[in-house]
């Protein structure tokens, strides 16, 4: 299995998440309030991871590392796990690097009849 996007629904608003070859959660993305939002939300992480600046590392409130991958308007656009290391956080960026251009879209949210 390799990585993928899962475009999901929580309530009336959208979100989607990068999964692992393991399907571990390597990065999840804010709400949107529609579907197509959210598939141009993937598009965005598609485009941004490219570059080494698509990145923003951070601390998390308990003080573990932790990244954002930043579009290039400066909004937020994924937000990683937690990471108990700097060195586990580098290698979740590298996963996002190698994995996001090329991930499909796997079990898009279904519209309801």
């Amino acid at each position: 299995m390799k990585p993928y996007f899962k475009l999901m629904r929580s309530g009336p608003q959208f979100y989607f998440v990068l999964r692992a070859a393991n399907h571990r959660v390597i990065l999840t993305s804010e709400r949107y309030t529609t579907e197509q939002s959210a598939l141009k939300g993937i598009e965005a992480v598609r485009k941004n991871v490219g570059e080494e600046h698509g990145f923003s590392r951070k601390l998390a409130v308990n003080g573990e590392p932790m990244f954002n991958v930043v579009a290039r308007n400066g909004e937020i656009v994924g937000t990683s796990e937690t990471y108990r290391s700097v060195a586990s956080r580098e290698k979740g960026i590298a996963s996002v690097l190698a994995n996001a251009p090329i991930a499909p879209l796997r079990n898009a949210v279904r519209r309801p009849d």
